[in-house]
């Protein structure tokens, strides 16, 4: 991923830069204010912002995203994200994992989408804020049609069955439970509402008296949760929103679960494909990642023969002529000429800020961040690939910080690069343990994958 041609804005507000700095300080995936950092992305801009216009025009589009650990496939995925955002979707990051989210249980993987659900103006669970919009829309229609104050409720309600009318075929208990949620409110039972809202968002174990009062019974099960996405997906659209930008990260953990659980997995991904490209849900921009070994491995995609068809993509080519708009893309990841473009893009937005900013850019300057950049990249077996989030971490943290705070320091003779185990993911610490105990390479080191 090349860094060159930065194309940051000139004036950025200190609330962007602060949680851009904060999280790379954390060693973490900025949430927002990815567009300070997304260098070298315009090859893609295009043909996403052409199908993320598709999607708001209706449609529905799957995309499989492919890179090797530490490429930015997360950075990639939320820069996207704020990219659907802008133009009025809803935005959920749902991770991928045995325990917490196995994908072969749809109706899990319905409930951290409702729960990690989030707009323009609401953070998550940003389900309460939607619904009510939704209610209110359909008042303001209603209104709008010649209903009076004492017609409004049955015009409601008859707005309500027309407009879920195609997901009433297939889960009419999502209606149900809207109904139920909307009569609570209207007596004044709160936590009755909020019990119904919280089964309708796939939430287990709800109270049975407030299942009774709306009508519905049961917890959500797999083949539910599709009817309940299409649901979803009819009422952001009645309450203003242009579409759901939804991520499944990490899908290559099914690589590490049992054999009858990864069959039922890559089957559910099947039926999700198939399901989005045979219109079920307009509206939708559905992500998934995963490393090349998922996608080309036989303990991945390749495993299931109709999936693997429906993902296959050439990646033959000069990676300069991969097609953006192919179902499956490629992140290349970073080389030493782009981890230091990256450097010196955080280094010039955290001068723009500091007390001394001409000190900042002279301490740390480009041939110091190229220094420390290849510092990093040696402690990882120089595996630049994976050295992105750390390098991060110690610019700005043990460098920068410090040069803004510290008039006397001077990181060339005052700091000393230290990877501790504790800081590291499981990929960097086996990098680590290579270079420590003498590997021929980072190849000669078993990961876990």
């Amino acid at each position: 991923m090349s860094t060159t041609g930065s194309k940051r804005p000139a004036q950025v507000s200190a609330a962007r830069r602060r949680t851009v700095l904060d999280a790379l300080r954390r060693g973490a995936v900025p949430e927002s204010g990815l567009d300070l950092l997304a260098t070298g992305l315009d090859r893609f801009e295009t043909a996403l912002d052409a199908e993320l216009d598709a999607v708001a025009s209706g449609g529905s589009v799957f995309k499989a995203v492919r890179g090797e650990y530490g490429s930015g496939k997360t950075f990639f995925t939320r820069w996207l994200g704020e990219r659907a955002k802008r133009r009025n979707f809803a935005v959920a990051e749902i991770q991928i994992s045995e325990n917490e989210t196995p994908l072969h249980k749809l109706e899990t993987v319905y409930r951290r989408l409702t729960e990690r659900l989030t707009t323009s103006s609401f953070p998550p669970s940003a389900l309460r804020p939607v619904v009510d919009a939704w209610f209110y829309a359909l008042e303001e229609d209603s209104l709008a049609a010649g209903a009076t104050e004492e017609e409004l409720p049955g015009e409601v309600e008859k707005l309500l069955v027309a407009r879920l009318a195609e997901v009433s075929r297939r889960a009419p208990s999502f209606a149900t439970a809207l109904r139920g949620y909307r009569a609570a409110l209207a007596d004044g039972d709160e936590a009755t509402a909020s019990a119904v809202l919280a089964w309708l968002g796939g939430q287990p174990h709800v109270a049975a008296s407030a299942r009774r009062s709306a009508g519905v019974r049961g917890d959500l099960d797999h083949f539910g949760a599709l009817g309940f996405l299409q649901g979803l997906l009819t009422v952001l659209r009645d309450s203003g929103h242009n579409g759901l930008f939804v991520v499944l990260d990490e899908v290559e953990t099914l690589q590490r679960v049992r054999s009858d659980a990864r069959d039922k997995a890559l089957n559910s991904l099947r039926q999700l494909i198939d399901e989005v490209h045979s219109g079920r849900f307009p509206g939708l921009y559905l992500v998934i990642t995963g490393t090349p070994a998922f996608y080309d491995g036989q303990q991945g995609v390749q495993r299931l023969a109709p999936l693997a068809q429906r993902l296959a993509t050439d990646f033959t080519t000069d990676p300069r002529f991969d097609n953006p708009r192919a179902v499956q893309i490629r992140l290349p990841g970073f080389n030493q000429e782009a981890l230091i473009g990256l450097g010196a893009t955080i280094r010039d937005l955290y001068a723009d800020a500091a007390a001394s900013s001409d000190r900042v850019r002279t301490v740390v300057d480009d041939a110091y961040v190229a220094d420390l950049s290849r510092a990093v990249g040696g402690a990882l077996g120089g595996k630049v690939g994976v050295a992105p989030r750390l390098f991060l971490k110690k610019l700005v943290g043990d460098v920068l910080d410090r040069v803004d705070q510290f008039d006397d320091f001077d990181p060339r003779q005052h700091y000393r690069l230290t990877v501790a185990s504790s800081e590291l993911t499981d990929v960097e610490r086996n990098l680590a343990a290579a270079v420590a105990g003498g590997a021929a390479s980072a190849d000669d080191i078993d990961l876990e994958l």
